[in-house]
């Protein structure tokens, strides 16, 4: 992997991870593979199979699944590229969260198998993880984020967002924020019960990902770079009236895609 790589850890969206991708950044400049760069930073937390390990991705077997492979051998195959190197540092800041994933994941695989539908609890499984984010805000923000109220969320409650935390979780939209543009939506968990907000922390996160309540989808579409603070442009007048990006409440009976 090409030392250059493009991870600017002073992006707002990688505080969590900026440590962790600075270490792993200086093994990857000393020609290593970024297995072997997730590999050499402090692993937390086990899997029921035993410590956690990053692997060359030829390690895993062709034929078994990428699930079920994680949680019966406690190794996560990993390529020499940016999505992986992302879904590491996940795995490492995060390991509750990620091995709760991998669980239900697994068990979806065992009970299921592989066909040429994943189903719903697959499907949000995935979405989170790949494009997934936590919002820990005031219940002003909570209620125009899911009423879509773009101008109340980002302009006429701006001051609020210096009380809210957002995660970006999933590691596919780790990868996309390396080269920012404006389109760019996370999947935001919507947490079981009355309360919307996640607490940004593994066990919360962990705790937060039920099974039954995920197979509902519980997400709320968020630009992510509307986020005020997250990205000089939004700061421009008519930012957020473009109404491709930030697209008002669906019509009774149409559905948008995510």
């Amino acid at each position: 992997m090409n030392p250059a790589w493009p991870v600017d850890t002073a992006r707002p969206w990688l505080a969590p991870y900026a440590p962790r991708a600075a270490a792993a950044g200086a093994t990857l400049a000393q020609g290593l593979g970024v297995a072997e760069a997730l590999s050499n930073q402090p692993v937390p937390i086990g899997l029921p199979a035993g410590p956690l390990r990053f692997v060359p991705v030829h390690t895993a077997p062709a034929d078994e699944a990428y699930e079920a492979f994680i949680f019966r051998t406690a190794q996560v195959p990993t390529r020499d590229n940016l999505h992986d190197f992302f879904n590491g540092l996940v795995w490492l800041h995060f390991p509750q969260a990620k091995r709760r994933l991998n669980e239900l994941q697994a068990g979806e695989i065992a009970r299921a198998g592989i066909g040429a539908e994943r189903g719903p609890l697959r499907d949000a499984l995935t979405l989170f993880d790949e494009n997934g984010a936590v919002l820990d805000a005031p219940p002003a923000l909570w209620e125009a984020l899911l009423a879509r109220d773009w101008q109340r969320l980002f302009v006429a409650e701006r001051a609020l967002w210096r009380q809210a935390r957002l995660l970006v979780f999933g590691h596919a939209l780790l990868e996309k924020l390396s080269s920012p543009r404006k389109p760019m939506t996370a999947h935001v968990l919507c947490a079981p019960g009355a309360s919307r907000s996640v607490a940004i922390d593994d066990a919360a996160i962990a705790a937060a990902l039920d099974a039954a309540h995920l197979a509902s989808k519980p997400f709320a579409p968020l630009p992510v770079l509307g986020v005020p603070d997250w990205w000089a442009p939004n700061e421009a007048p008519g930012f957020y009236d473009d109404t491709e990006v930030f697209r008002p409440p669906r019509p009774a009976g149409r559905l948008y895609p995510e």
